[in-house]
């Protein structure tokens, strides 16, 4: 299945959150290894002040391998199914583990990539002008903070 993530990294873990990304260990050690990396490259940093992703997870509950990984770094906001849980070859039992190559969820991904900031330039942004990603993001645009809540195939957690 594949997750909408969004997360806000914790108050003072951004330098350590990209000295992993960039020397490659995020999430070493768990079967989804690739996963982070690819995920952090992909992700953006919105208006409200979470980075986004879509994330593939084949566990029975969303991110259960990932989430211990995450948390070291990123307070989760929401977790929510990126596209409808009936259509996925892989939940549905058609195609076993067919979201790693599907394009299922390319129109979420490309509009994605038109919404705020790439999250890693912002990152290293943040880490060469040593304040964090609060402080940078509430100034200018970046100011609207929702209430934070998780959900988990539709169940809030």
């Amino acid at each position: 299945m594949r997750y909408l993530v969004r997360a806000r990294v914790k108050a003072g873990r951004e330098g350590d959150l990209l000295k992993v990304i960039e020397n490659e260990s995020l999430g070493q050690g768990s079967v989804a290894e690739g996963e982070y990396l690819r995920n952090m490259n992909d992700a953006r940093l919105c208006p409200d002040q979470t980075a986004r992703w879509v994330e593939v997870c084949y566990c029975p509950t969303p991110l259960l391998e990932e989430r211990p990984y995450w948390e070291e770094y990123f307070d989760l906001v929401r977790v929510q199914d990126a596209h409808d849980r009936r259509k996925c070859r892989d939940e549905n039992g058609t195609e076993p583990w067919a979201c790693s190559d599907c394009d299922c969820t390319a129109r979420l991904e490309e509009k994605l990539k038109e919404t705020g900031t790439p999250f890693l330039k912002v990152l290293r942004s943040v880490q060469a002008g040593n304040s964090d990603c609060r402080t940078r993001c509430t100034s200018g645009r970046y100011t609207q903070r929702p209430e934070p809540s998780v959900t988990n195939g539709g169940k809030s957690a």
